[in-house]
């Protein structure tokens, strides 16, 4: 699994981001800068599947959801401006519970809870290097979802600020609904999610 790179010697910030071609979709970790490539059909469907159950669970709640492509800058320490900052993301949707962080362009800090449905081109970035950055940005809730092995992985933070051992591992089709922590009441359903097409 390669991760498609603008220039592996050079570092960029949003304010570069926000030069490039708009129908090219790419995500800054550290400044180095990934490509995106065009997500299948059946990553599409998960997708729209999480989607859709959110939105209607968070309706009257004050958690809003938001659907890729949407940028979360998640800055670091010093990167006081967003022209400044090296972390901007795409996940495939994600949870805002406080709308401090929510930005006429997108949101600025770490979501509550995250879903990446895996593609092949991003599977290796979502496993490491954006694991790694959500826990450190204090991501609550990580969900992982491989589409064609049809497992989901829910990580949670423990009492020491990180991502714990997954709570849930394959084959999630025998278990029944996965509940959130973070959203209390919310559950996904695999059998459910894995019947999308």
């Amino acid at each position: 699994m390669a991760d498609p790179v603008r220039a592996m010697d050079a570092r960029y910030t949003y304010g570069d981001y926000k030069l490039w071609p708009e129908d090219d979709r790419w995500e800054l970790i550290g400044g180095v800068a990934y490509q995106m490539s065009a997500p299948s059909r059946k990553h599409q469907a998960l997708v729209g599947v999480i989607h859709g159950r959110l939105f209607a669970f968070l309706e009257d709640k004050p958690c809003k959801v938001y659907v890729s492509p949407f940028d979360v800058l998640m800055p670091e320490l010093g990167e006081a401006s967003d022209e400044d900052v090296t972390n901007v993301v795409q996940p495939d949707v994600v949870v805002f519970c406080s709308r401090d962080k929510l930005t006429y362009a997108g949101a600025r800090g770490a979501p509550d809870v995250v879903f990446e449905v895996l593609s092949h081109s991003t599977a290796k970035k979502d496993l490491s290097a954006k694991f790694d950055l959500f826990q450190r940005m204090g991501v609550r809730e990580y969900w992982v979802i491989e589409p064609n092995a049809a497992w989901i992985n829910r990580f949670d933070r423990n009492d020491k600020g990180l991502f714990g051992e997954p709570e849930l591992r394959d084959p999630v089709k025998s278990l029944g609904p996965i509940p959130s922590l973070v959203l209390e009441g919310f559950a996904l359903d695999p059998a459910e999610l894995f019947a999308a097409e």
